[in-house]
């Protein structure tokens, strides 16, 4: 079962016998937006995912599941996976891809990625609000944390740890690609 983010959502939704009109109002998201979700596998942030994700009453990781793994996960630097990318618009490359670091551990309170960052172009950011935790540790390049007012740029080696209902952005800093980790709780 190698299916796309977006086909778990429509698979989930159609499960529940829910219509993408249904879906909207459960998530205050657009149906065009939500369409474009299951069809292109298309998401500007993680904010939505989390949204469609509590309004189906499942986990985020539930999306990115694909096959239960035992206990301890491992996974091999050569065995990661893209799983999925964001998109601000669909003729730019992805500004963010997630590597999951998590897929099958189906107990697990927390989503580990590995998460690779191109600069994006200069614009006004897009902050997302969300419940929970994220802890991010740069292994290359620079990012800049947009955290309620503040901006902090971290390098190679910084981590940062903060509570994600305070408005955040994180995209890479200057020229070139960033990459990092990232654990993110969400709780249930």
């Amino acid at each position: 079962m190698d299916k796309r983010v977006g086909e778990r959502i429509r698979a989930f939704r159609e499960k529940q016998n829910l219509t993408l009109a249904d879906l909207a109002g459960r998530t205050g998201l657009d149906e065009s937006f939500l369409s474009a979700v299951e069809t292109e596998d298309l998401y500007p942030s993680l904010g939505p995912l989390l949204k469609i994700a509590r309004a189906l009453g499942v986990r985020l990781g539930t999306f990115l599941d694909d096959h239960v793994s035992r206990d301890p996960l491992i996974v091999r630097l050569g065995e990661r996976k893209e799983e999925f990318s964001m998109h601000q618009d669909g003729g730019t490359p992805a500004s963010h891809t997630y590597f999951s670091l998590g897929k099958g551990k189906t107990d697990r309170h927390m989503e580990p990625f590995f998460i690779i960052m191109n600069p994006e172009p200069a614009k006004e950011k897009t902050l997302s609000s969300h419940e929970g935790e994220e802890f991010i540790v740069v292994v290359s390049g620079e990012i800049t944390l947009t955290y309620g007012r503040e901006t902090t740029v971290l390098g190679p080696g910084d981590s940062i740890y903060y509570n994600s209902v305070v408005p955040h952005d994180l995209s890479a800093t200057g020229d070139g690609p960033a990459s990092i980790y990232a654990v993110l709780y969400f709780p249930e």
